[in-house]
């Protein structure tokens, strides 16, 4: 039977660990006690790997050799209370400290403090607010930012950062400022042979992304996002894909922004598939009902908005679409990683990429140099691959059913940058590569027509073909600029309808 996350949140478990867990524990506490009281120390373990269960445990041992209380960080209120529900699993007295504490009279009653960052950070300035005895503290997901402006009040306090991704989200804001040392957990790879993680199935479809900006947080903005991802030619893509890979298993869909989830959900409606709609807007009840309605549905699509990413576990996840492209590796890990669990039959899942993610950083289990990273991060964002480069190795492969359209003709394919090669050796225009494409594209379509209106039929199933030559074309060309793209596929698609013409 799944776990239902929804109803089971406040039920306290007692979970054992695993050897490699133990292992880590270990040299955690190893590095402690042979540390100043003041030292940060910072874990990484891949999503899916227990950092909650290794942490909890860790809370328990050290309230009970060093007689200090604990206070644990999260960023997010669902987080608190997954926290609070595994360190009570492990026999720790804990409290949540929300927006309704004010005060704290019965301190003395708990061995551990778990709460918001915003919250505690509003509750520490007011002087008439203290926690007494502090001796550790736990920061999860510590490469978000936010956790920094704590530390001030924890000066004289062991503090150990636990994250699957040791990454700042903020390249001015690096890591190994704030942290002395790393330790780094099994890597995914290991995990899934040890059978701790479920092994992904990798989909990619290539995507365009260079009408895409970057915002002053190093991501792609929502709005550049939403223009790319609400189009009719990506919707179909995404539905396809679907069809294609994940028709009838449970599927989450990551997207860039509330517009495109609903877009994306009205999409699927239409098309007679269960799908539901999700977004920080929603209220507890209706999240809780949402989540609900995930667990116990086979076949349930949910489209959400960067919400799931954190504090979000259904193991039963069978498929994860990537419905956006992201410069963030900590993101593409999180939203990966929900589908990762281990559950009852499940030891694989599939993950839908329609962002060039897995070009851009690698396949999800294979190795990070996670010490690399943490000491030189600003050498691993400023060569984080770019969309021109990544587009410009792009090579289309015409789907089966659209061949099956085309089944009259022999040859289908048409290499532009070795046409363009050829051309620039034999001193021709550099437009004639274009123009023998426009070509090669008019043969294939009247040699599967009855009449003009069959061939112009044709044309509009291979747009995404046209607009791959386009592209590669412009990377020949060293012009990749929209306007020049735009005309020249707006040209193409001109020039081929006109070819038609005479030809029945």
């Amino acid at each position: 039977m799944s776990k239902n996350t929804a109803s089971t949140a406040l039920e306290p478990s007692k979970k054992s660990l695993y050897d490699y867990q133990i292992s880590d524990l270990n040299r955690i506490f190893e590095v402690m006690e042979n540390s100043p009281k003041d030292f940060n120390l910072l874990y990484q373990l891949p999503t899916g790997g227990g950092k909650t269960v290794v942490f909890s445990e860790i809370v328990r041992r050290y309230i009970k050799n060093h007689k200090k209380k604990v206070v644990v960080l999260t960023h997010r209120i669902e987080l608190c209370k997954q926290t609070s529900n595994v360190l009570s699993g492990f026999g720790v007295e804990n409290k949540i400290i929300n927006s309704k504490v004010k005060t704290l009279p019965d301190q003395d009653d708990y061995e551990c403090f778990v709460a918001m960052v915003e919250t505690l950070n509003n509750r520490l300035t007011d002087n008439d607010f203290q926690l007494q005895n502090i001796g550790l503290v736990i920061i999860d997901e510590a490469h978000y930012n936010s956790f920094r402006k704590l530390f001030k009040y924890f000066e004289n306090c062991f503090i150990l950062g636990v994250t699957a991704t040791p990454l700042s989200s903020n390249i001015k804001l690096p890591m190994k400022d704030n942290y002395d040392q790393l330790i780094v957990g099994d890597d995914i790879s290991t995990l899934i042979k040890n059978g701790f993680l479920a092994e992904a199935e990798l989909y990619a479809y290539d995507v365009g992304l260079t009408s895409l900006k970057v915002g002053i947080n190093g991501d792609y903005t929502v709005k550049s996002s939403e223009a790319l991802y609400t189009n009719l030619h990506m919707q179909s893509k995404l539905i396809g894909a679907y069809e294609e890979v994940s028709k009838g298993k449970k599927t989450l869909i990551f997207n860039n922004g509330i517009y495109t989830s609903k877009e994306v959900y009205y999409t699927f409606k239409k098309a007679g598939y269960n799908i539901r709609h999700l977004d920080n807007t929603a209220n507890k009840e209706e999240r809780r009902e949402t989540l609900e309605w995930f667990n116990k549905t086979p076949d349930a699509i949910l489209t959400s908005v960067s919400i799931l990413t954190t504090g979000f576990d259904e193991p039963s996840v069978e498929t994860i679409i990537l419905n956006r492209a992201t410069r963030s590796l900590t993101l593409y890990f999180q939203m990966i990683g929900r589908g990762s669990r281990i559950f009852e039959n499940k030891n694989s899942f599939q993950v839908v990429d329609l962002g060039n993610n897995i070009a851009r950083f690698g396949p999800w289990s294979q190795p990070v140099d996670w010490h690399h990273i943490f000491k030189y991060p600003d050498y691993y964002l400023e060569n984080i691959v770019d969309d021109y480069t990544l587009e410009s190795d792009f090579v289309y492969e015409m789907p089966e059913s659209l061949r099956k359209r085309f089944s009259k003709s022999k040859d289908l394919s048409y290499d532009i940058k070795s046409a363009y090669s050829e051309a620039i050796r034999l001193g021709k225009k550099s437009f004639s590569v274009i123009e023998e494409s426009i070509k090669q594209h008019s043969t294939i379509c009247i040699e599967n027509s009855e009449d003009v209106y069959d061939a112009r039929e044709h044309v509009k199933h291979l747009q995404e073909e046209i607009a791959h030559r386009v592209n590669q074309y412009c990377y020949c060309m060293m012009n990749s600029t929209d306007n020049y793209k735009d005309w020249l596929f707006e040209e193409y698609n001109r020039r081929l309808r006109i070819s038609f013409n005479g030809k029945f």
